[in-house]
């Protein structure tokens, strides 16, 4: 015998299996002469390609084939005719099995269980119950913080650079930290870090508001995967615990429609970015520099007057205008105290810091203790040296991937301690003075709809509220 070849995990309905090509290798290379199987099944379930090599790869090559249970020997030249009709019988057996899978995996689709290896960034398989989904704290604090960076004007090429600097580890080196034999088909080999892909498809994940998303794609049997338009996927509401509310994922799918670039002047990007449109035409409009910034109609740049007009309007004017309105709008408000003061619930991060790190602490502890035990159960000859490497391996990467994360918890809360002064200005505006005094990203965010500039200077601002809510 030269080998064993054993495609364990694999269907039978297809032929690019690793030991199965392991083994035409061989069989190319002269090393085999004879293949010996249980059955034909275990061969193949594709009649085609497993008549194709039975009757003529094998043949031509001088290979013997010999099925035990089928009582089949090609040497003994006791092939008959029944043999293409058992391979027929095979594969219907395998599209029998396959239709009932994919049933059985429907219907636990439709009843919002989750039906998949792994669990997307940001939650895990509960247990024992591996078809509902958990958060994981620590992802999911990460998750929130995307979504939070993408608000704040940070571009997804920026917010992915910003996370590599941390160190903080991406999806995919994340899950292999916490044991799971994970593998990205879509990454590139070598990625170990955060990209812009990576934090497109999570702001774009409606999982995070709690809606299981599933069905995505469609495979036959031997057929290549299908997109499915978003109309047959299947989406149930409201079935694990959300991780971002809908109000910041509206906002998030809106600004991701507009296509803006990094919102912040420092990059020569204006706070209205995405939000201007020419009153007449409908098209964005264009940023100009100079000695001072203006905007102008996309299509009279691109196209000159045939098309449109200038609709001239710069960014000074048009900052006073907003600025004056909103002041008046907030002035009518009733209530604004008492909203005010509800808005400072939302500044718990202290608070939801130290609750990370007293959990990351706390496994920390479990960790260290486990390792000690295996160390003395090792010493006390209850396991052996292979074993005792094998776990002290796996704490010792663990209890890695704790500290860092740790490092990030405490890092970020420096950070955070930095930014309060910045953050939720508006916010802080409104609950010191009642009025909002100067324009940030973060006020065109939360109150702006749209501005559409039209040519003889007039300004429609629509807001993200309507007067029944003043």
């Amino acid at each position: 015998m030269y080998d064993i070849y054993i495609d364990d995990g694999f269907s039978g309905t297809n032929f690019n299996r690793p030991a199965f090509c392991r083994m035409m290798e061989d069989i190319e290379k002269g090393n085999v002469n004879c293949v010996i199987v249980k059955d034909l099944s275990r061969f193949g379930r594709d009649y085609i390609d497993t008549g194709k090599y039975l009757e003529r790869y094998f043949p031509d090559r001088n290979v013997r084939f010999i099925s035990v249970t089928d009582n089949i020997d090609s040497f003994e030249h006791s092939y008959d005719m029944l043999l293409p009709i058992k391979n027929i019988f095979n594969e219907q057996y395998a599209r029998d099995i396959s239709k009932k899978i994919h049933a059985s995996v429907l219907t636990k689709q439709k009843a919002g269980e989750f039906i998949g290896a792994f669990a997307s960034y940001g939650y895990r398989k509960a247990l024992p119950n591996k078809n509902k989904l958990v958060i994981d704290p620590y992802a999911a604090g990460i998750v929130s913080r995307i979504f939070g960076l993408y608000l704040k004007g940070f571009g997804k090429n920026r917010i992915a650079t910003v996370l590599n600097e941390e160190g903080i580890l991406c999806p995919s080196e994340y899950k292999k930290l916490n044991g799971e034999n994970y593998k990205n088909a879509n990454r590139l080999e070598g990625t170990s870090y955060w990209t812009y892909s990576t934090v497109n498809r999570i702001l774009q994940n409606e999982l995070y508001i709690g809606n299981m998303v599933q069905g995505r794609k469609v495979q036959k049997m031997r057929g290549k995967p299908r997109i499915k338009d978003r109309e047959e996927w299947i989406i149930v509401k409201g079935t694990h615990e959300a991780i971002i509310d809908e109000s910041t994922w509206e906002k998030v799918q809106d600004l991701l429609k507009r296509r803006t670039r990094t919102p912040d002047l420092k990059t020569n990007v204006t706070i209205f970015a995405g939000f201007l449109k020419c009153g007449d035409c409908g098209r964005a409009m264009v940023k100009k520099n100079g000695k001072n910034i203006g905007y102008f109609c996309g299509t009279y740049v691109r196209h000159g007057r045939k098309y449109c007009t200038p609709h001239m309007v710069s960014h000074k004017a048009l900052e006073n205008i907003l600025l004056e309105d909103l002041k008046k709008i907030l002035g009518r408000m009733e209530n604004l105290g008492k909203l005010a003061e509800s808005l400072k619930g939302k500044w718990g991060y202290e608070k939801q810091n130290e609750e990370e790190k007293t959990k990351i602490l706390s496994e920390l502890g479990r960790i260290r203790r486990l390792k000690k035990a295996v160390y003395e159960d090792y010493k006390e000859e209850l396991i052996s040296r292979q074993e005792f490497m094998e776990y002290r391996q796996e704490y010792i990467k663990k209890e890695a991937l704790l500290e860092k994360q740790m490092c990030c918890v405490e890092k970020a809360a420096q950070n955070k301690t930095v930014e309060d002064a910045s953050d939720n200005s508006w916010l802080r505006q409104l609950i010191e003075s009642g009025e909002v005094k100067c324009l940030d990203r973060e006020t065109v965010n939360a109150m702006l709809h749209e501005i559409q500039v039209y040519e003889d200077h007039k300004i429609k601002l629509t807001y993200n509220f309507s007067e029944e809510d003043l």
